[in-house]
């Protein structure tokens, strides 16, 4: 049932935004590089994580509807799956920063690997997450 695929998919990139989000001290203070995705998002809005938050958990929903429409269809477990998807996300959005006002995130590696590691790790958590929500993938045609 594709419907009940795209809500857990929303639900679990959801999750794994919220993840991300809550360890991003951690690895700012890891990195030392001092940039917030939530907070990124919220620049046209002023920058207050009160609205980055919220925007950043919307983003990871809408990730993780599309992902759990492709998920069934992609080779491994998972984990890898997952992944994978968030790498691809991270090399195919990274050369964008380059472009953004104000934000000197092009050419500093510790922000490149900061971001691997974010989108690693979100990608673990929407995979696996995703995964349990819309109960495996044994046979596309049984209902979840």
């Amino acid at each position: 049932m594709p419907d009940k695929r795209i809500l857990g998919g929303a639900a679990a990139g959801a999750v794994a935004a919220a993840v991300w989000a809550a360890q991003e001290p951690l690895d700012i203070r890891v990195s030392g590089v001092d940039y917030s995705d939530p907070e990124l998002l919220a620049k046209p809005f002023g920058g207050s994580k009160k609205i980055g938050v919220p925007l950043h958990l919307a983003n990871g929903a809408t990730f993780g509807a599309i992902y759990a429409l492709v998920a069934p269809r992609l080779p491994g477990p998972a984990l890898a799956r997952g992944m994978a998807a968030g790498m691809t996300e991270h090399l195919a959005t990274w050369p964008a920063t380059r472009f953004l006002p104000g934000v000197k995130l092009w050419g500093n590696r510790r922000a490149f690997w900061q971001a691997v590691w974010r989108h690693l790790l979100f990608g673990a958590v929407l995979g696996v997450l995703e995964a349990r929500l819309n109960g495996g993938y044994a046979d596309p045609d049984m209902p979840a």
